[in-house]
């Protein structure tokens, strides 16, 4: 049995972020499939393992970790030398690390707030039977796309958001950025060129691959 294990649903981009981390470091791990539907994310034992009730919980033998994001560092540092390089490791460094780690944030505050909105509105609120607000996605359109005008820039600079290489920053966007690419948005993406080379780069990812191939 594999020590490392995931509780979440396929659904869920926070439940995606760990996983396509755990595929691009080739590790070994146990998928818990929680029922959001019946709401088992807010009772126990689920709770036990993460207070808010929020998917993901991930477990590495005694260790029981939530927040998606914390959960892909502590992947990435305790598994450096296997599998893909999440961390940045040209000289210097702390420099370096530095600005994957603003990159990281800005997916945090930035980009998934507007997509993560973006999303609900367009795809989930539809697939649950709920209606979409139009002024709610009117709002987010104008973030997203001052966001977007940012990341050309950034884009035109480095060939991946946090730097020269592949990392936890462009990786934790993968989530939004695929459902979304599965929407008329897709044009907001493309109409950038350094944003949709980078989105075109990103998303072919075998790993990726692997965690899209869950959610059918």
């Amino acid at each position: 049995m594999a020590p490392l294990k995931v509780h979440g649903s396929p659904l869920s981009t926070a439940t995606q972020r760990v996983l396509v981390c755990l595929y691009e470091k080739d590790l070994d791990f146990e998928f818990v499939p929680v029922n959001m539907a019946t709401g088992d994310h807010k009772k126990e034992p689920f709770v036990s393992r993460n207070p808010f009730g929020q998917v993901p919980a991930f477990e590495d033998g005694d260790l029981t970790l939530f927040e998606s994001r914390a959960i892909t560092q502590y992947i990435a540092h305790t598994n450096a030398d296997k599998g893909t390089q999440l961390l940045i490791m040209e000289e210097p460094i702390p420099k370096k690390m530095a600005i994957m780690s603003v990159w990281m944030e800005v997916e945090a505050h930035q980009f998934d707030r507007s997509t993560g909105k973006l999303a609900f509105e367009v795809i989930f609120k539809p697939m649950f039977g709920m209606t979409t607000d139009p002024a709610a996605v009117a709002e987010e359109e104008v973030k997203l796309n001052k966001i977007l005008d940012v990341y050309e820039v950034r884009l035109a600079q480095s060939k991946y958001i946090g730097g020269d290489s592949f990392s936890l920053a462009d990786m934790h966007h993968l989530p939004n950025l695929g459902y979304l690419m599965e929407t008329p948005y897709k044009s907001y993406f493309e109409s950038r060129p350094h944003v949709s080379a980078w989105c075109k780069d990103i998303l072919a990812r075998p790993a990726w691959a692997k965690v899209k191939a869950m959610k059918a």
